[in-house]
């Protein structure tokens, strides 16, 4: 596709430069500096990409091996497993910001080959800004966030008291107030609520780590985020108008250059059936891709409150589950409608032409990757930067629904408002869905128009590239 000849562009190239990448040890933010390594390796650099042992494993395991350009390095399993790292998060951003760092070093005093010109790093593994200036390397950290949840932690001492010391009830007050841009900044998004920081933002030790990534950057060389310039524009000039360093938004940062790879099943696994054989038998936009990450779980009374849902609504999907699948299944029983499968390559299933809507979690790697497929979405926020993506999908870019709007008093949102707005999402018929998917493929439109050459995506990458 022309994306994936424009990001082997003609210029710059920097052939030979090393540059070392060092993600967060996270599946999203492992994926998203993979794809980012892609597009340096496709420039010309050669990329060396530093995991844990642990996570050579589940790369090597995966769709997400190296490509040709990246090789895969590692240092030991200093930090808890990935298995279970949600059970204390907090537990595990400290690990990562106090474990790491030597070891890092030593592996950097031993690769073979010229010293690295540049080191990209994970916003979230701050210490390597510090590493590369005692070295006199350039640091580009990676936020792989929404500019958005950047900003608002940004202005931090500027939100109100009452949401950022203990956790106190709002006041009453009318809904302007619940702006999130009453309070820092004029450009920030106005859909954005105070609400949406919370519960995040009353985990203490958590913030901590978001303010230390915040502020490590005024020692980097530049800022990079996985959006693009098109869907942030406000955000992203009022961060360059306060940093020194440039600012570059060179989304949506998704592995667009794999499209044109054959079909493959994870790891040679044919178990699964070939659900593109399936998709490809579907009508056009007819079927929903449901996949809720890889990190936090809904509970199981909201698992079965989408499964009953889904049955109910009669629309064909998809949906990517690891754990409970066999609960699922006795759930919704053999409705012919779809198929459950605990593994797919997600960005190919949604620029498959039977794929009409998606219900995500609203992490921002998926939620990139439905914008690069045009696909709308139903948002199920569930964790961290989630709630304000949720937000900013159906309210600010308004192309999908935000199911949080039908929760209970308790957070639960029940099979009849999952029915419904499945329902509502994948209609042919009603105006507002009409709408929502004209914008989908505006914003496809746009968003592949960033990353082919001359494109703003593309141009930010040259520029980085430049500093080499």
């Amino acid at each position: 596709m022309a994306a994936a000849a424009a990001a082997a562009g003609d210029e710059p190239r920097v052939r030979g430069c090393h540059i070392v990448a060092v993600p967060f040890p996270g599946r999203g933010h492992v994926n998203a500096m993979m794809n980012l390594s892609r597009l340096l390796a496709a420039r010309g650099a050669a990329v060396t990409f530093v995991v844990t042992e642990e996570w050579l494993g589940l790369l090597r395991s995966s769709s997400s091996s190296a490509a040709a350009g990246v090789r895969l390095r590692t240092i030991p399993n200093v930090i808890p497993s990935e298995h279970g790292r949600a059970a204390d998060h907090s537990g595990f951003l400290d690990a990562v910001a106090t474990e790491m760092e030597a070891p890092f070093e030593r592996l950097l005093d031993e690769l073979e080959g010229p010293p690295p010109a540049a080191l990209v790093a994970d916003a979230y593994v701050s210490w390597v800004v510090a590493v590369g200036n005692r070295r006199g390397v350039p640091v580009w950290p990676l936020f792989p966030m929404a500019a958005s949840f950047f900003f608002a932690y940004y202005h931090y001492d500027r939100l109100p008291a009452w949401l950022t010391d203990d956790g106190e009830h709002a006041p009453d007050s009318d809904n302007s107030e619940q702006q999130l841009v009453r309070h820092i900044s004029s450009q920030a998004s106005s859909s954005i609520r105070l609400s949406d920081l919370e519960p995040l933002i009353h985990n203490k030790r958590t913030v901590k780590h978001i303010l230390s990534v915040i502020s490590s950057i005024r020692n980097a060389q530049c800022l990079l985020f996985t959006t693009m310039y098109e869907l942030e524009a406000s955000v992203i000039d009022s961060l360059q108008s306060v940093y020194s360093c440039p600012v570059y938004p060179i989304g949506p940062c998704v592995p667009y250059m794999t499209l044109e790879d054959h079909r493959t099943m994870s790891n040679g696994d044919t178990s699964q059936g070939d659900y593109f054989t399936w998709l490809d038998s579907q009508p056009v936009n007819s079927v929903l891709y449901v996949s809720l990450g890889s990190f936090v779980s809904v509970s199981a009374s909201q698992l079965d409150e989408i499964a009953l849902g889904l049955e109910s609504s009669e629309v064909r999907f998809l949906w990517i589950l690891r754990e409970q699948s066999t609960r699922v299944r006795e759930l919704i029983g053999d409705t012919g409608k779809g198929m459950i499968l605990p593994w797919c390559e997600q960005l190919k299933v949604l620029c498959h032409s039977s794929v009409g809507g998606f219900l995500t979690h609203c992490g921002m790697n998926s939620t990139l990757e439905a914008i690069f497929a045009g696909v709308p979405m139903l948002a199920l926020p569930l964790f961290f930067d989630q709630p304000i993506d949720g937000r900013l999908i159906a309210e600010e870019w308004k192309i999908g629904l935000n199911l949080r709007d039908w929760a209970n008093k308790d957070g639960l949102i029940g099979r009849e408002d999952i029915a419904r707005a499945a329902k509502r999402l994948m209609s042919s018929d009603e105006a507002d869905a009409k709408a929502v998917r004209s914008r989908a493929l505006e914003l496809k439109v746009a968003s592949r128009r960033a990353v082919d050459k001359g494109g703003s995506s593309y141009r930010n990458l040259s520029s980085l590239m430049e500093m080499v």
